[in-house]
């Protein structure tokens, strides 16, 4: 009996170490590789904003740890592996797209979002994805999951020109995406050591282009130049800020779009304006905010503050409605945005997931503010 329990408990402790060194395999490709100190030291000592002694990139202005109570309590790991008490109730509207419902040749000016910062833009005849993810936001599908579906699969995309990366987190950088995509005829333009990711998940080294804050990349008319943001980079405990973090002003023939990326509010977007502006629009990153670390994120009373300073015509929200990353309501972003943008006359574009608009033109709506869509705490309150 005892030599029974014994080879029994042999077997477990096999398969147990088994299945520990798949997920431990698993997950070690969904992070992907960064460049050693030595070659980061090599490829990014001459920077300002490289520090060579901590192999690490750094952010304009300094990130503050926690200086007030966290919003909505103290946020634990464990919340990103359970359904948030911050979800909608059922499932957002959008507009379901298949390959079929792009048009063969992309328009001068149009934009797609498909959910949080993953969205398309055509421009001049090509066609730009930006931080394309359609699952979760961790390297397991049971973290982070969706409040909503996507309104596409990666398989339903259209033929791509170029795609642009702002960091490597995972809810902006999607290696199953990248991995799709990687024998694409497709130019991957990366932020500075964001390509060493991008090479271990199958794209050729060609096709891949890095670029420092100020550095500009040219695709035939759009001129592609990453700025400045406040924010930090990192797949895991040990790589952080090992890889830079970018915004983007995206320049065609007539337009000139200003993409914020994830960033904190701070003297940067002036001199992006400055520099780079006026702008068509200014993509804003409006969710994710909270009192425990405020340069993390942008604040929804700082979102005008940006358009302004960027010299921005339109606003057009980003990075919402999609995942729970910091403790408040699913839809507590967009409707403070909107109503501060509508009391200092800023134009606002909010459309549905999926919904092809042009900015200016195409007429969208508050479709936050159907019933169906309250959050799930609300729900249990009635």
């Amino acid at each position: 009996m005892l030599k029974k329990f014994i080879k029994n408990l042999k077997y477990f402790f096999i398969i147990l170490f088994i299945l520990i060194l798949v997920l431990f395999i698993y997950i070690n490709r969904e992070m992907g590789k960064t460049y050693s100190d030595k070659e980061s030291n090599q490829k990014f000592s001459e920077l300002t904003y490289y520090d060579s002694q901590l192999n690490e990139f750094i952010s304009p202005e300094k990130l503050i740890s926690a200086p007030k109570e966290t919003t909505g309590g103290n946020s634990g790991p464990l919340r990103f592996f359970l359904d948030s008490p911050y979800a909608p109730s059922s499932e957002l509207p959008k507009v379901v797209l298949h390959k079929t419902d792009f048009p063969a040749v992309p328009s001068s000016y149009a934009v797609y979002w498909f959910g949080h910062s993953s969205s398309m833009i055509e421009l001049d005849g090509k066609r730009i994805l930006v931080d394309p993810v359609f699952e979760n936001a961790g390297p397991l599908p049971i973290i982070a999951r969706r409040f909503s579906e996507s309104p596409l699969k990666r398989e339903e995309l259209p033929d791509i020109d170029i795609l642009i990366i702002t960091h490597d987190h995972y809810d902006h950088l999607e290696a199953k995406t990248i991995r799709y995509l990687a024998d694409k005829k497709i130019r991957f333009v990366v932020p500075l050591g964001v390509g060493a990711r991008l090479k271990s998940w199958g794209v050729d080294e060609s096709k891949i282009t890095e670029l420092g804050w100020n550095e500009s990349y040219k695709f035939d008319s759009i001129n592609i130049t990453a700025c400045p943001s406040i924010h930090y980079s990192g797949r895991s405990k040990t790589d952080k800020n090992k890889t830079l973090w970018v915004s983007y002003a995206i320049k065609g023939y007539e337009k000139n779009l200003y993409w914020s990326g994830d960033t904190g509010y701070g003297k940067h977007f002036k001199a992006i304006g400055e520099k780079y502006g006026p702008f068509d629009v200014a993509f804003v990153e409006i969710d994710a905010w909270n009192d425990g670390w405020p340069k993390t994120h942008i604040f929804p009373d700082q979102t005008v503050k940006v358009v302004d300073d960027v010299n921005a015509q339109y606003l057009f929200p980003i990075h919402l409605a999609t995942f729970d990353l910091a403790l408040h309501e699913w839809d507590e972003s967009i409707k403070r945005v909107s109503e501060i943008a509508q009391k200092n006359n800023v134009p606002i574009i909010t459309p549905i997931m999926g919904q092809r608009v042009i900015p200016g033109i195409t007429p969208t709506t508050k479709w936050w503010e159907k019933k169906n869509y309250l959050n799930k705490n609300l729900k249990e309150k009635d």
